[in-house]
């Protein structure tokens, strides 16, 4: 399935190109710690998904959601002089929320093992004054 690869490949170089030039070339002060984690293209590459993560909370997000929507013009276009396409997909931002996922899952496993760890010495204290 070549095609799968090339939709691959799209998607890269649009989530690199899309990382320099947010970075780069957005000049709005509520764009800061913008990350694009991924890029999912359309099988005719009409459309662009991109997933973001920000360094912040809600508001942050909703500010940074409405830049990015509000600059998708000026995007796709640096985008198309960037990479050579003819035809840059339409893009569409969407918030990737897998990495506070991540963080949360990690946070109840560091308590479930830090209650374990407690409960094992406490059991250990207990045999010892027995």
């Amino acid at each position: 399935m070549a095609d799968n690869g090339r939709k691959r490949r799209v998607g890269e170089q649009i989530k690199r190109g899309l990382g320099e030039l947010i970075q780069r070339d957005l000049r709005d002060p509520r764009l800061t710690w913008v990350t694009v984690t991924a890029v999912k293209v359309t099988p005719d590459f009409s459309h662009a998904t991109i997933y973001f993560t920000v360094l912040g909370g809600a508001e942050d997000l909703d500010g940074t959601l409405r830049v990015l929507d509000h600059s998708v013009g000026f995007l796709r276009t640096r985008l198309g002089k960037k990479l050579k396409m003819r035809v840059v997909p339409q893009l569409h931002f969407k918030h990737d929320a897998s990495v506070e996922r991540g963080s949360y899952m990690e946070s109840l496993i560091d308590e479930v093992v830090a209650e374990d760890h407690a409960r094992g010495h406490a059991e250990e204290q207990d045999e010892e004054s027995s």
